[in-house]
């Protein structure tokens, strides 16, 4: 399916909101300035991705797209738990019996991963499959006593992961014991398309993955992208607008896998601490310069609370949040004020 509009119109339109959905699926090309821009969309990692790519002809435009939706299909088949033959599902298989060897890129990204869990306090916890799996916040809408928890605490401790450079292995000490790399694996799959996209000739673009955004480089009119901030109750409302330029955007929200029971909304956003969910944030939206940070960190800030979370963003060199409270108090890190845009 085509769709035809002037690329200035288009981008002036063009705000992508943390679930994308302006223009999702279409291929557009344009000349302007001796540049094209193209869209499009596919599903990978059990999601929409949504590319943008701005190239100085159709024949590069094309190329850069097709590298872009490689590298992600590639990432999706080194590092899903969802499929039995991936590397990650081989360690998960192998917990309490015997390190696994892995690759240099999913090493990296463990060690990455463990990283953002020391920098939040646990916050961040790709050990956290297990518990998560209990409350089954969109499936089974299962809510577990406190001594199903406890039972869980000795599966979901992250500091037991054992990460070993010199033989470029991962184990997982106790039986039962699960990684998923799934609430940062997106942001570095983003990051990692926007290099091959570069690399293909992309002169600058957008990689949409849910809600994991990475852009690069200016469009036609020179200005950033702009991208939407979701409104956490408020379906189909905006809280804000801001263009981004070579900067990665995520949201971890409450609103995103949850159910609702006797008045209590239950999601899948779980504090490594009680094993609950959190309840001090409704959403959290990260920008960075990376989109592994940006990933890594929303869900870790949203578990630390508004207070301690905007405190270690404002520690952190290139780092903005917005960050929506239990009661819906939006704060704003001191960088991002004057960037922001009400829709």
């Amino acid at each position: 399916m085509m769709c035809t509009h002037r690329v200035r119109a288009a981008f002036n339109r063009m705000v992508f909101g943390l679930i994308i959905t302006v223009l999702a699926g279409c291929l557009a090309t344009h000349p302007v300035s001796e540049s094209v821009v193209a869209k499009r969309a596919q599903m990978h990692m059990g999601t929409l991705v949504t590319l943008t790519v701005v190239a100085p002809n159709p024949s590069v435009s094309e190329r850069a797209m097709r590298a872009g939706f490689n590298e992600i299909k590639r990432l999706e088949q080194l590092l899903s738990t969802w499929r039995p033959d991936t590397e990650l599902s081989l360690v998960n298989a192998e917990a309490g019996l015997r390190a696994v060897k892995v690759s240099q890129e999913t090493l990296e990204l463990v060690i990455r991963s463990l990283d953002m869990a020391q920098l939040t306090r646990g916050g961040f916890n790709i050990a956290l499959g297990p518990a998560v799996a209990a409350w089954s916040a969109t499936e089974r809408q299962h809510i577990p006593d406190e001594l199903e928890l406890q039972q869980l605490k000795p599966l979901v401790d992250w500091t037991s992961i054992q990460v070993n450079k010199v033989t470029q292995t991962i184990f997982l000490p106790r039986m039962g014991m699960r990684i998923d790399v799934g609430g940062i694996g997106k942001g570095y799959a983003a990051d990692r398309a926007v290099v091959e996209m570069k690399r293909a000739g992309a002169r600058a673009g957008v990689v949409a993955i849910s809600g994991d955004i990475k852009t690069f480089g200016m469009p036609p009119e020179g200005h950033g992208f702009p991208v939407g901030i979701k409104h956490p109750r408020k379906e189909g409302e905006l809280i804000a607008i801001l263009e981004l330029m070579d900067e990665a955007i995520s949201t971890a929200g409450d609103y995103e896998r949850f159910f609702v029971r006797d008045g209590v909304r239950y999601h899948h956003i779980l504090s490594p601490q009680t094993l609950q969910p959190a309840r001090a944030c409704q959403s959290v939206t990260i920008i960075a310069r990376e989109g592994v940070v940006a990933d890594g960190l929303d869900t870790g800030i949203f578990v630390l609370g508004p207070e301690e979370g905007m405190a270690l963003v404002e520690s952190l060199p290139d780092v903005e949040a917005v960050i929506i409270d239990a009661e819906g108090t939006m704060t704003v890190s001191s960088g991002l004020r004057n960037r922001l845009g009400m829709p």
